[in-house]
């Protein structure tokens, strides 16, 4: 997809020059995130975007605020909404605790929105598929999800929960809160093999607090990390400082669209209606 941003005025290419293979520094940085991404379940590029970029995006979440689907919602870390009675009151599937974002779909910004720009951009697909481990990554063709703005206010936060599907996720931080909304991390709580319930049970009712690491970034800064076994949340927000995140979805094969209740879900009953 075409935007009318140019990617020079949103990523920091003087200091990551991604889009060319034969500098060095794109090696290095490649290689540090892997390094990182296998030891910690996560990697930070601070300084990834343009002041510039930042301050036109904050300005554009800020503005289209008024659109965006006030997702509200108690759940438990599995994202579901109900618990399992024939399951003891503590257990994990019947931890339930408050989560609250500000979805703004990808529908609702516009074409030429750095945001977008960052998303589409090919040497950005072909960096992270390069961190990941995966041969190539694709566009998502979903109407609402490739590129979204999160924004969280005085109060909301993202309760500990495991991603369901994607092997990876992908955040810039665009503004940061006044205080509160720390990103933090219980790396490999499960596997594939053990659900490892107590473990999961103890972190969430603060029992394993020495498991927690929290993952600092700045406006600007991209994070990377893999979410399917490792518990993670954001922290209540505190202040008048709209947090603003941008989050991003990349596919491992071409043509991929969202499953339309969890769109529902997530972005409000006008998906249902188009």
């Amino acid at each position: 997809m075409k935007t009318t941003a140019s990617a020079e005025t949103v990523i920091n290419l003087k200091q990551y020059p991604i889009h060319d293979h034969e500098d060095p520094r794109r090696a290095s940085l490649v290689a540090r995130c892997r390094a990182e991404l296998d030891a910690n379940l996560y990697c930070v590029i601070p300084d990834f975007v343009t002041p510039a970029a930042l301050v036109t995006m904050t300005e554009e979440a800020s503005r289209l605020r008024p659109v965006a689907h006030d997702n509200n919602s108690r759940r438990n870390c599995y994202l579901q909404r109900q618990k399992d009675p024939s399951l003891p009151e503590d257990h994990p599937r019947n931890l339930l605790a408050d989560a609250s974002t500000r979805m703004i779909a990808y529908d609702r910004i516009p074409a030429n929105s750095p945001l977008k720009t960052f998303y589409h951009w090919d040497a950005v697909r072909e960096l992270i598929a390069e961190i990941v481990g995966d041969t190539a990554l694709y566009d998502n063709e979903d109407p609402y999800q490739p590129a979204n703005y999160v924004c969280y206010e005085e109060g909301d936060q993202s309760s500990w929960h495991y991603d369901s599907v994607n092997a990876f996720t992908m955040t810039l931080m665009i503004q940061a809160s006044e205080s509160g909304g720390e990103f933090q991390m219980s790396p490999s709580t499960r596997t594939d093999d053990d659900q490892n319930y107590d473990h999961v049970r103890q972190v969430l009712t603060g029992e394993r607090n020495d498991t927690i690491v929290s993952v600092g970034r700045e406006p600007g800064a991209l994070c990377i990390f893999r979410g399917c076994n490792s518990l993670h949340r954001v922290s209540p927000v505190q202040g008048k400082t709209m947090r603003i995140m941008g989050v991003f979805v990349y596919e491992t094969e071409p043509g991929v669209l969202g499953d339309a209740e969890v769109n529902e879900t997530i972005y409000g009953a006008r998906v249902a209606a188009a």
